[in-house]
C-alpha cells in the first residue's frame, strides 16, 4: 500500500485526513506543529500562528498543566508534540519527565528570534 502521495489534493473525509496526517514525511510535519500567537505578537508580526520551535516561550491552555508558562525544550515532529519546561510528571522511581503537549493546546507568548531566517519569515 502506498503510504504518501505528493499529489494529494485534499478530502473532506476525516478518515483520509487522518491517513494523510499520519503518513506525512517529517519535512512536511512541520506544518502540523503550529501554535497560535498571543495578541501582542499578532499585532507585531501580522500573523495568527507560527511553527513552534525550541526556545519559544509558551503558555498552555488545555489539560492538567493549564496556565503554565515555560520554554519549549524539545519538539517531536514524529509524534507532533512539544515538551515545555514546567510541564513535568514525576514517575514512580522519582525521576521527572517532560509531558508531551499538542501544539494546538498552547499559545506562543515570546518568540525565539536568534535565527535570521525566522525573523524574515515572521516579517512576511
Amino acid at each position: 500500500m502506498k503510504k504518501f502521495s505528493k499529489h494529494w489534493k485534499g478530502s473532506k473525509s476525516p478518515r483520509k485526513q487522518r491517513k494523510y496526517a499520519r503518513n506525512l514525511p517529517l519535512h512536511l510535519r512541520k506544518k502540523l506543529l503550529s501554535c497560535s500567537l498571543s495578541k501582542d505578537l499578532r499585532k507585531k508580526h501580522g500573523k495568527r500562528n507560527m511553527t513552534a520551535r525550541k526556545g519559544d516561550t509558551v503558555r498552555i491552555f488545555v489539560g492538567q498543566f493549564k496556565n503554565i508558562t515555560g520554554k519549549i525544550n524539545r519538539v517531536d515532529r514524529k509524534k507532533v508534540r512539544i515538551y515545555v519546561a514546567g510541564a513535568e510528571v514525576v514517575k514512580r522511581d522519582g525521576t521527572k519527565r517532560f509531558y508531551p503537549i499538542h501544539p494546538s493546546n498552547a499559545q506562543i507568548t515570546e518568540l525565539y528570534l536568534d535565527d535570521k531566517k525566522r525573523i524574515e519569515t515572521s516579517k512576511k
